[in-house]
């Protein structure tokens, strides 16, 4: 099938199911969103967070790049998608949870580890996914001679604590951690093993969720 017409008859098919009277869809529609969680996930098409975490339209505010990287705080003047997701996520919904979900395979995190990353080029993944060369500078100190398939998983992973720690760098963030009112979390969905893995501060270690 063309996949432009399935993806119009897809369409056909969730308005058929959803735009009828007392389908909860329609009182998303009419009352606004309202999510308790915004994610950032990767934009990779095996990881979308809806279909993963099994949930419905209007449980996530979800914010998705390569990577799923999350920059830090720069108020210069220039384009910042992202951030400007977040911030409308945690000063304007005013979510409680914030959570960064990174993934095994990613295509992003593989190019950096390969050496295809560099800040200077001319391209925008290669810049973008640049921001994790600390990621990658402790993973190799974590993994020595363990091989670039360790190295690959462990990047991966740090890049998500990377990414809570520039998180802390917004100061609207940094105000509802303060008053409790904001949790931050680090996932990493394991697509080989079908796990989800979770940040644990205290044992600073990745620990299954699910």
């Amino acid at each position: 099938m063309d996949p432009i017409k399935q993806l119009i008859d897809g369409f056909a098919a969730f308005t058929r199911r959803s735009y009828r009277a007392g389908n909860p869809y329609m009182r998303l529609v009419k009352q606004g969103q309202s999510p308790r969680i915004a994610l950032v996930a990767c934009s990779d098409s095996r990881v979308d967070p809806s279909l993963t975490l099994d949930c419905d339209p209007g449980d996530l505010f979800v914010i998705r790049n390569v990577g799923a990287l999350v920059p830090p705080c720069e108020p210069d003047g220039a384009y910042h998608g992202t951030s400007a997701a977040l911030e409308f996520a945690v000063c304007g919904l005013k979510v409680e949870h914030v959570v960064v979900m990174g993934h095994a395979l990613c295509g992003g995190m593989q190019a950096l580890v390969q050496g295809q990353a560099d800040a200077s080029s001319n391209g925008f993944i290669h810049r973008w996914v640049s921001l994790a060369e600390p990621a990658l500078e402790r993973a190799r100190e974590l993994t020595a001679d363990a091989g670039a398939e360790a190295l690959a998983s462990c990047c991966e992973q740090e890049a998500v604590k990377l990414s809570l720690d520039n998180l802390v760098t917004f100061p609207w963030v940094r105000e509802r951690l303060a008053d409790g009112s904001l949790e931050l979390h680090g996932w990493y969905f394991d697509l080989p093993a079908g796990q989800l893995l979770g940040y644990d501060q205290e044992s600073e270690a990745f620990v299954r969720l699910a």
